[in-house]
């Protein structure tokens, strides 16, 4: 990638802020001041709750620049907070960035990297509203907050499960886990099964109105996949105190994925239990709504991979013998030492 050859200590920080201000309303009528001002002012919806999340990326922890466009990196980092409101059964509104940059960021980095903001904030119709610019000793941090609404009868939490309840996903897992695998090993470039892997990985998509139907439909508890399956699963069954039994046969694993493990030498399966970051729901319902939301939308590509027993037993996996095994939450943990 070509930059210009300015760079941010050139242009300052009210340059900076006068070079991304630009494109960043897509539903101006929610917005009454935007970047530019000491705070934002935004109309919210009456009789709404209103949703707030927050996530921080930070440089050799969850992104390598070596391997990730800074167009790629920004669409990501908006991405994964827009997942947070998706679990919630909400509708995103309005997201503001902070960023911490070395002043020797070229500023066509900066201008890509706002350019993969704004086009997954204008895919679902988010207002860049606000934010902070500072200078960094070492690398690139990102930190956005995104703001949701819903209706309260729509809201979905983790603590909901009910036993009895069928546990499901809304999409293929672990392809993002192997496309970082094949990124880190340089295997990617020459493999057929591999870009959709690493797309998965570098660009994913937030399961944004899936997630407001299955709150619709009745969706008991809700959880965004960000830190693997198992982790995810323990979650739910901690918040609602309750037990998962999960069957291995049933984990949606796509023919790419298998491709990959393959190559990389390692159980495709894994991937999905502990990989995280595929932004894929899992979620609870109760049987007879699970019936009538699959007859109401064919088209939705939720698979059930288990149901809910007895009340707080952990998590189980059901492997293709029918022996079953108690699921840690091994996925990542950003102050454990992992395996």
């Amino acid at each position: 990638m070509v930059f210009l050859i300015n760079e941010l200590e050139d242009i300052g920080e009210f340059g900076l802020i006068d070079l991304i201000r630009q494109d960043t309303i897509n539903d101006a009528g929610r917005v009454v001041v935007g970047i530019g001002d000491d705070a934002a002012a935004v109309l919210p919806t009456p009789r709404q709750l209103q949703l707030l999340t927050a996530d921080m990326l930070v440089e050799t922890v969850h992104f390598n620049l070596m391997t990730t466009t800074p167009r790629q990196l920004g669409y990501k980092a908006v991405a994964v907070n827009l997942s947070d409101i998706a679990a919630m059964g909400g509708v995103p509104r309005h997201v503001v960035v902070s960023v911490a940059l070395p002043r020797s960021t070229p500023t066509q980095f900066v201008i890509e990297l706002y350019t993969g903001m704004k086009a997954i904030c204008k895919e679902f119709s988010v207002n860049i509203v606000g934010g902070d610019t500072v200078s960094s000793p070492q690398g690139v941090v990102i930190n956005v907050t995104a703001a949701g609404e819903v209706e309260p009868a729509n809201l979905v939490r983790r603590s909901g499960a009910q036993v009895g309840d069928i546990v499901a996903v809304t999409g293929n897992l672990g392809n993002s886990a192997a496309g970082l695998g094949l990124l880190a090993a340089g295997q990617w470039e020459d493999s057929a099964f591999a870009w959709p892997l690493v797309a998965a990985h570098l660009t994913p998509k937030p399961q944004v109105r899936t997630g407001q139907l299955l709150a619709i439909a009745g969706a008991s508890s809700m959880d965004d996949i960000s830190d693997g399956l198992a982790s995810e699963a323990n979650e739910i069954a901690k918040a609602s105190q309750i037990g998962i039994r999960l069957h291995a046969d049933s984990i949606p694993l796509s023919p790419e994925l298998t491709a990959a493990s393959a190559r990389l030498g390692k159980p495709a399966l894994d991937y999905a239990l502990y990989g995280g970051e595929d932004f894929q729901l899992l979620f609870t319902m109760a049987p007879d709504k699970y019936q009538v939301l699959l007859s109401a939308h064919p088209e939705l590509p939720v698979i059930k991979v288990g149901h809910v027993v007895g009340q707080a037993e952990g998590v189980t996996l059901v492997d293709q013998a029918g022996r079953a095994h108690r699921l840690e939450a091994r996925g990542f943990n950003h102050f454990r030492q992992e395996e």
